[in-house]
């Protein structure tokens, strides 16, 4: 078995969990639900054994490198960053039923990785700017940000549904939402994760441009990808803000939330494929 094989296992894993987390959220079955949970930890523990898989297959080959260099395997290691977040904050905060929206996003990313036209899944050598010490620390970082934002994008969905079941002035009894956790423990959910994210997100920056000096001779050349990365961490640094100082919770946090991922969806996708720059070989 190749650690293709072990991928296409992982995201069956994923996409079966989300259809069990559907379930949680359509008939309030809390076994229903600790099915999704389960497959969710059986497509990470695939998903674990192919990376290190594929890391060994790239040492047969005589090229060995971390399997974190090209846009399939960013794109795997983001969906496997997003999955283990979200199961961490299951198992702390004992919330399931926002598994249907983040597995969704999981189960997308690894079919795009697979079968889209426009990725190339072949291990290759790296570039000269890719053979740092400094990339593991800087996409590691950068990825489990992402990864982070994206469940908070999540939450954020989670809210204005919860808030917009709970505004219906015909209803007459309980509805699917009432599945949902209460507006409050979403918030502060919403809250936790993107502060998490952000530090991450920091950290990735700042990796980043220690790297871009050994690379390229400059701590910070205003490429695309640089620019929008730093344009998505004044956005979540201004919705900080917003909560600290300005009491901003609730619907105004859940917009931002999903905004920000938007912007972290542009940085990551929209810069590969439509811009050109320094980091354009993250979109091969």
């Amino acid at each position: 078995m190749d650690s293709s094989q072990l991928f296409g296992i992982a995201m069956i894993a994923y996409l079966l969990a989300a259809a069990f987390y559907l379930g949680l959220f359509l008939f309030k079955t809390e076994r229903i639900g600790l099915i999704g949970t389960l497959l969710t930890l059986a497509g990470i523990c695939a998903q674990t054994a192919a990376i290190g898989l594929r890391w060994h297959e790239s040492y047969q080959m005589g090229i060995g490198h971390v399997p974190l260099t090209n846009m399939y395997e960013s794109l795997v290691f983001f969906s496997w960053c997003t999955a283990c977040f979200y199961l961490a904050l299951e198992y702390r905060f004992k919330t399931r039923v926002m598994g249907v929206f983040v597995m969704a996003c999981v189960t997308a990313a690894m079919a795009y990785a697979s079968f889209s036209d426009r990725i190339d899944s072949k291990i290759s050598p790296l570039i000269p700017a890719l053979q740092s010490d400094w990339l593991i620390a800087h996409v590691v970082t950068c990825f489990i940000g992402y990864a982070a934002f994206a469940v908070a994008g999540a939450l954020g969905l989670l809210y204005l549904i919860r808030q917009a079941a709970g505004n219906r002035p015909e209803r007459s009894g309980p509805s699917l939402a009432d599945t949902l956790p209460s507006l409050r423990v979403i918030d502060d959910l919403t809250h936790k994760t993107i502060v998490f994210g952000f530090i991450w997100l920091s950290a990735g920056i700042v990796t980043g441009a220690v790297w871009a000096n050994e690379a390229w001779g400059t701590y910070w050349s205003w490429d695309p990808k640089e620019t929008w990365s730093i344009i998505t961490w004044f956005l979540y640094a201004m919705t900080l803000h917003a909560r600290f100082t300005r009491g901003w919770q609730g619907q105004r946090i859940a917009w931002l939330a999903m905004l920000g991922f938007v912007a972290v969806f542009f940085t990551y996708f929209g810069v590969n494929f439509l811009l050109s720059g320094l980091h354009s070989y993250g979109s091969v």
